[in-house]
């Protein structure tokens, strides 16, 4: 165990905690902190690859040690157009010291997490109010003199009065939830994407027939939603943009068309059963609709529209994702982690091949670069750990093939180039978080 360990602290001292690249490379960050023993650990990942970028045990969790972090991420030649993430204090500060002209998202998931939780309970409170009217329903008969038969008929009209409130409020907030949902959507029925002012205007009378609802109940909920609304809509704003761009390289008559294959595409990954099968259909019917409108072929538009819409960020679920998967590290460590080995939890995340998913088969560093490897993780670790090795004692390593980069076959075609003041990312392939939660589930 002992060899192990010093093994493993040996690997970590020659990785780096960032990663870094040849060429400048234009990214949008998803930011996050995870604790050990109460420590921050700072973790930034590219949302498309799901590469870690950087992660690092901070003392902190100030704006000034954030701004050090991002900084430090600049020096690798990452070029960020924007941030997603909480509203951690530090964190949004620091990112807006380090990048000024930069974009930040407030992510949806975080901030409608509770007003979407809320369904769920007030559908159990009608059913509680459900069983409480048909127990006085049944206890009713049973009463002996005109007295007990009054008492129990007035509590009956009251467990009903009461079970008809909290249906109709139910109901009325599933309904209104539903709609908030769409109005979230980044493409209406009609294949246009959504505008800034046309959300924000819609989200506002939501708003205000939820509180219409239960203003006590719903304002505590509401307040900082509202107070935070103009965050939280940027991501419309990229949509215009993206829009216009589009609309100058995909013909008028066609570019609804592959919104909505879009669309349904995005959906897909988030239903079961039926309704995957239902957004497939869709999909591949309006994929029809547009090659009947088009006299070439339709693919590389396709590519291109896709590949736009892709690019999207409105959640920092994702490095959630990236999260859950160093905290059990973490865990079996009891929280003494030291840099060394969170260096070889970032090395083994960007460079092991996902198994399952849209990512199946290539491995985050992968998908960042467009280049695939023909070796394992393990024989990536060992000749770096060498090739470090070799350099701190001034020396030359052993004569070996180099790494052969060969062309990614399942790599998707990169999205038109952008200006840095359009904060357009590369594409996120997952559906994870990019819209609030279904009723009753967590995104």
């Amino acid at each position: 165990m002992g060899h192990l360990s010093a093994y493993f602290q040996q690997y970590g001292q020659a990785l780096p905690s960032t990663l870094t690249m040849t060429s400048t490379t234009v990214v949008f960050d998803l930011g996050d902190e995870i604790f050990a023993l109460q420590a921050p650990i700072f973790v930034t990942i590219e949302p498309h690859s799901t590469a870690i970028l950087r992660i690092e045990l901070a003392t902190d969790r100030s704006a000034s040690t954030w701004k050090a972090h991002f900084d430090t991420l600049q020096a690798p030649r990452f070029h960020s157009l924007g941030m997603a993430s909480d509203r951690g204090v530090g964190l949004v500060a620091g990112y807006r010291e380090a990048h000024p002209e930069a974009l930040w998202v407030g992510e949806q998931f975080h901030a409608l997490h509770d007003l979407f939780h809320l369904g769920p309970q007030w559908e159990r409170k009608a059913y509680g109010a459900i069983a409480k009217e048909d127990d006085a329903a049944r206890k009713f008969p049973h009463a002996k003199s005109e007295a007990n038969l009054s008492k129990r008929l007035i509590q009956y009209e009251q467990a009903q009065q009461v079970c008809e409130h909290a249906m109709a409020r139910s109901d009325q907030l599933d309904t209104l939830l539903q709609l908030l949902q769409e109005a979230l959507q980044l493409c209406p029925s009609q294949g246009k994407l959504r505008t800034k002012d046309g959300v924000y205007a819609e989200l506002t009378r939501l708003f205000h027939l939820l509180k219409e609802l239960d203003e006590a109940a719903l304002h505590k909920i509401l307040h900082p939603i509202q107070a935070h609304l103009d965050d939280i809509i940027v991501p419309y704003q990229q949509a215009e943009m993206m829009y216009a761009q589009l609309l100058a390289q995909v013909p008028q008559q066609v570019l609804p068309a592959l919104i909505l294959a879009w669309h349904h595409e995005h959906l897909r990954p988030q239903s079961q059963g039926k309704q995957k099968r239902s957004h497939h259909f869709e999909q591949q019917q309006w994929l029809d609709v547009a090659d009947g409108l088009l006299e070439h072929d339709l693919e590389p538009l396709q590519t291109l529209v896709f590949a736009q819409l892709d690019s999207m960020i409105r959640a920092s679920s994702l490095v959630e994702m990236v999260n859950g998967f160093i905290r059990p590290y973490l865990h079996s460590c009891k929280g003494h982690v030291t840099q060394e080995m969170r260096n070889l939890m970032m090395f083994y995340h960007n460079h092991h091949r996902y198994k399952s998913g849209k990512r199946q088969g290539k491995a985050p560093i992968e998908l960042l670069t467009g280049q695939a490897f023909e070796t394992d993780w393990v024989d990536l670790l060992l000749q770096q750990v060498g090739a470090g090795h070799h350099a701190a004692l001034g020396t030359s390593p052993p004569f070996s093939m180099p790494l052969a980069l060969v062309p990614n076959p399942h790599e998707r075609a990169r999205p038109i180039e952008t200006s840095p003041d359009v904060a357009i990312a590369k594409p996120i392939v997952d559906g994870d978080s990019v819209s609030p939660p279904p009723m009753g589930k967590a995104a």
